[in-house]
C-alpha cells in the first residue's frame, strides 16, 4: 500500500519544508510497527524545487486476522480464505487511513514547533495513490474530492491490461492536485475520504468514531455536498451513529454562523440612521444587555452557550465580578477561533484561571455544566430545527438548572423596519425560524412552567411602538425550592 504527498518549492520557500511539517527528515528514512503491519516514511526526492514523501505501508494479513480485524464491512465475517488473500495489503483503505493518522499525527493537527508559522501556509501539493478502492466509481471520487478544492484525476483500473473486454475494476489510480489547502487539511481529507471509498472499516466502529470524524471534518465536513453519505459510510452504515453525527454536524454548521452576518445588517441599518451620530451596533447592545442581566442577577459563575468566536466571554472578561466564564460551542473551528480572539495562550495565570472552554453539544445533557450561578443562550436557539428545541430546553433548564437563564433572540416583526433586508427574508441564512413577541412569550412561558422558573422579558435595542425592539430577551429565574429539593440538588451536583 503506498501514498506520495509532493510539493514544490524555491530558494525562499524551499520544497523540503514539507519534512518540517511531517516531523521525518529527508535524510532519515522512519519505520512504525503498528498492530496490523510496519508503516515505512521515505523521499524518493527532497530538493529546493520539489520535495516527494512516500508512506509504504506493509500490511501482516496474517496479524490482521488473529487480532478479529480481518473482516468484511460492519465486522461481518468473510469466508475463512477470503480472511487472508484479498486487496487490504495493496489498496489503500481504512488501513492506510489509520497510518497516514499514527505517522503523521502532528502534521494533521497543524503542529509543527520547529516552524510554527509553516501548518497555516497554504502550499501547492500532489497526492498520488496508485491503487483507492472506489465503491461507485471515479465519478463519486471527484465528487468527494472536488468540493473540498482539488483538482482530481482517478483512472479506472482495468481488470486485466490483456483483456480489456473484461471491462474495468473498482479500483482506480488517484492523483489529487491543490494549491489552495494547508498541509492538515489535505491530511484530514485522505483521513476521512479513504475508508469513505473503500465504504469498509477494517476494525469494529464503536461510538468513538463520531468523535473522531467531527474532528476530522472539522471546517470542511458540514458544508460538503456529499456529508450524508461521507457520514454513514465512514461509520460503517449504523444508523443510530450516523444519526448521532448528522445531529452534531448541523449544530456544527448553525454553530459557526456567528454574529458576522447579523452585525452587518446592524451595521447596514445604522449607516441609514443619522450620519452625525452613528448608533451603537445592534450586537453590541446586545452584550451590553446581557452583562447587565447578569451583574443584576448577582451571577459569579456563568455558561455561555453556544458561545461562537467568543465576543460574548471576552465582554465578560472586563467584569472581575465573574469569577468564573465557560464558553460551550460544539465546533471546534469556532473554539480555536474564540481562543485566538480571547489570547488565552498569553493570559496571565489568575485571568486565564476565569476563563475556559469546551466542545460540547447543547442538544444532549452535559454534567460539566451543572453548578454555575447563570447560562446564557446568545441568538442561539432560532438556528435550531424547531423538532430540536425540547432537546436543548431539557438540557438547560432540566438538567444544567443554572440559578437564572438569558436567551436571546430576534424580533421578526421588526425586520419591515429594516430597508436593507428583503421582505419575507430572515436576518441570516441559517435562522430555521424567527419568533414575534406573542411567539416567544408563549415558548418561554410554557419552558418556565415546566421547568419551576420564573420569565421576564427585555427589549434589546430601539423599541419601536408599534413592532417592538429588533431583539427580544427573556429572563428566567429558578423559582424558590424547598429545603428537600436544594439539598438533592447540591447533592448532584456534588456528585456531578
Amino acid at each position: 500500500m503506498f501514498l506520495t504527498i509532493s510539493t514544490n518549492g524555491n530558494e525562499q520557500n524551499p520544497a523540503t519544508d514539507l519534512g518540517f511539517l511531517l516531523h521525518k527528515h529527508p535524510d532519515n528514512p522512519f519505520s512504525v510497527n503498528l498492530s496490523y503491519g510496519t508503516a515505512h516514511v521515505l523521499y524518493p526526492e527532497a530538493s529546493a524545487e520539489r520535495c516527494t514523501a512516500a508512506l509504504l505501508l506493509e500490511v501482516d494479513a496474517v496479524a490482521l486476522v488473529r487480532r478479529g480485524k480481518g473482516k468484511g464491512r460492519g465486522g461481518a465475517p468473510d469466508a475463512a480464505l477470503a480472511q487472508y488473500v484479498n486487496d487490504r495489503p495493496y489498496a489503500a483503505s481504512s488501513l492506510l487511513a489509520v497510518a497516514l493518522s499514527a505517522v503523521f499525527s502532528s502534521a494533521m493537527k497543524g503542529q509543527c514547533r520547529a516552524k510554527p508559522e509553516l501548518p497555516d501556509q497554504v502550499r501547492p501539493l500532489r497526492v498520488e495513490v496508485p491503487a483507492v478502492p472506489a465503491r461507485g466509481g471515479a465519478g463519486l471520487v471527484r465528487n468527494l474530492f472536488e468540493p473540498l478544492g482539488w483538482t482530481v484525476t482517478a483512472e479506472p483500473v482495468a481488470l486485466d491490461a490483456e483483456f480489456p473486454d473484461w471491462g474495468d475494476s473498482r479500483y482506480v489510480r488517484l492523483r489529487l492536485e491543490s494549491e489552495t489547502l494547508t498541509l492538515a487539511e489535505a491530511l484530514r481529507h485522505l483521513y476521512v475520504l479513504l475508508p469513505v471509498l473503500d465504504d469498509a472499516k477494517h476494525y469494529w466502529v464503536a461510538s468513538d468514531e463520531v468523535d473522531k470524524l467531527l474532528r476530522a471534518g472539522d471546517g470542511w465536513l458540514p458544508a460538503h455536498p456529499e456529508q450524508k453519505l461521507i457520514t454513514s459510510r465512514y461509520l460503517s452504515r449504523r444508523w443510530s451513529l450516523t444519526r448521532e453525527a448528522m445531529e452534531r454536524l448541523e449544530l456544527v454548521r448553525l454553530a459557526e454562523a456567528d454574529d458576522s452576518e447579523v452585525e452587518e445588517i446592524d451595521n447596514a441599518v445604522e449607516e441609514e440612521t443619522e450620519a452625525e451620530e452613528k448608533p451603537t451596533p445592534l450586537a453590541v447592545q446586545r452584550r451590553d444587555a446581557i452583562v447587565a442581566a447578569l451583574q443584576a442577577s448577582g451571577a459569579a459563575r456563568v455558561l455561555d452557550l453556544g458561545c461562537g468566536q467568543g465576543q460574548l466571554v471576552q465582554a465578560l472578561l472586563k467584569d472581575p465580578g465573574f469569577a468564573e466564564i465557560v464558553g460551550v460551542d460544539v465546533s471546534m473551528r469556532a473554539l480555536t477561533i474564540a481562543s485566538r480572539r480571547l489570547r488565552l495562550d498569553r493570559m496571565g495565570e489568575r485571568q486565564a484561571g476565569r476563563v475556559k472552554l469546551l466542545q460540547g453539544s447543547l442538544a444532549y445533557t452535559d454534567k460539566r455544566l451543572k453548578g454555575y450561578d447563570a447560562a446564557v443562550l446568545c441568538e442561539v436557539v432560532e438556528h435550531l430545527d424547531l423538532p430540536r428545541l425540547p432537546a436543548l430546553e431539557y438540557a438547560v433548564f432540566g438538567a444544567a438548572r443554572p440559578r437564572t437563564v438569558l436567551v436571546t433572540t430576534p424580533n421578526v416583526e421588526y425586520n419591515v423596519r429594516w430597508e436593507s433586508l428583503p421582505a419575507g427574508h430572515s436576518r441570516h441564512s441559517d435562522h430555521r425560524f424567527e419568533w414575534t413577541r406573542e411567539e416567544f412569550r408563549t415558548w418561554a412561558g410554557a419552558v418556565a412552567e415546566r421547568h419551576g422558573y420564573e420569565a421576564e422579558f427585555v427589549a434589546v435595542g430601539a423599541d419601536d411602538p408599534e413592532v417592538g425592539a429588533p431583539t427580544q430577551m427573556a429572563v428566567f429565574t429558578r423559582r424558590t425550592e424547598t429545603g428537600a429539593e436544594t439539598a438533592s440538588e447540591e447533592k448532584e451536583a456534588k456528585a456531578a
